[in-house]
């Protein structure tokens, strides 16, 4: 199998130029341990574990399955009760954690206390002019989410196709290219775009080892790239989840004038857990891509992450190359 070498696979250590983003109630060790064996970049979810210790815990449990890199995400979004941030960070920093995945606000926060303990950065982040901030407080790399992308798309609606040659054309630091990704064409197309490798999200759900419940993956596999709703648009807090019947409650509750108490309810964590956990697609809000609409199978990780690499380099070597004139 050819191996794509990019200034991420270099500077972060892995084989192949891919992420397993992180995903909350989905980013356990299980799937990030079996994403790092398959060679890409597996993550953990610290917020999936209800606390520090538990964090801690999920670390150890994942070494136990795999002795390759891997990281562990932390997103900073306005709770209610906020976590304790820095006792997570302690905790990533204690276990020997080489990278980590910052999303949400600024990380500047993140960058101070990770950068001395010599733990490499990916912030994802969904503008330019946030990637830029990124790399200006120090960031190694940047994870740069277009709008096709599952959870929280931004404001500024630039999908990746335009969003990722931007980035591209303004950063010196490497770029992951995310949303929207799911097989080889993706890759090549971000290779092509300017980035250094993709972040995906949805496709890793949808694999054997994902913890979720069978029924969610069937969901997703069947399911096209219109069965999304964009929640929280009037709020501005954007964010994309899978077309059900209780967000498609919420975008009317809002777009009729509500305000957050009026879908505090319905857009309870505690219910998006449910659906992963029972499997019932209409227990609440559950986040997934545009790009389910390009998923139709549920691959070992592995099988998956081989299948993207081997038809990558085939597709550069042939389809591509076929396309070339040897004529001046």
């Amino acid at each position: 199998m050819s191996v794509f070498r990019t200034r991420f696979t270099e500077e972060f250590g892995v084989e192949h130029p891919i992420v397993q983003g992180g995903m909350q109630w989905v980013g356990r060790a299980e799937l990030a341990a079996a994403v790092a064996e398959s060679g890409a970049l597996g993550m953990i979810t610290a917020l999936t574990q209800p606390t520090p210790e538990d964090l801690v815990k999920e670390i150890a449990r994942c070494r136990e399955l795999t002795d390759k890199p891997f990281g562990v995400n932390i997103t900073i979004l306005p709770t209610i009760t906020p976590p304790p941030y820095a006792e997570y960070r302690q905790a990533i920093i204690e276990s020997g954690v080489g990278i980590v995945e910052t999303a949400g606000a600024n990380p500047a926060e993140q960058v101070a206390a990770f950068k001395p303990a010599g733990v490499k950065v990916l912030h994802k982040c969904t503008s330019v002019r946030h990637a830029l901030k990124a790399q200006q407080l120090g960031v190694d790399a940047v994870s740069i989410d277009g709008f096709e992308c599952a959870g929280h798309p931004g404001e500024d609606d630039v999908p990746g196709l335009v969003l990722i040659p931007r980035a591209a054309d303004e950063l010196s630091i490497p770029i992951i290219a995310s949303g929207g990704f799911a097989d080889a064409r993706g890759l090549v197309a971000a290779l092509a775009l300017g980035a250094d490798g993709i972040n995906m999200g949805t496709r890793f759900m949808c694999t054997a080892e994902s913890p979720i419940h069978d029924e969610v993956k069937k969901r997703i596999a069947a399911a096209s790239e219109l069965d999304t709703e964009l929640i929280f648009r009037p709020l501005r807090n954007t964010a994309r989840v899978a077309s059900n019947s209780v967000s498609r409650e919420v975008v009317a509750r809002l777009d009729d004038g509500g305000a957050f108490e009026d879908v505090r309810e319905l857009v309870a964590g505690a219910r998006g857990r449910q659906v992963y956990e029972q499997g019932d697609t209409e227990l609440g809000i559950w986040s997934v891509g545009m790009v389910q609409g390009l998923i139709d199978d549920v691959p070992a990780v592995d099988e998956l992450v081989g299948r993207i690499v081997r038809e990558a380099s085939e597709l550069i070597r042939g389809r591509l190359g076929t396309l070339l004139s040897t004529s001046a």
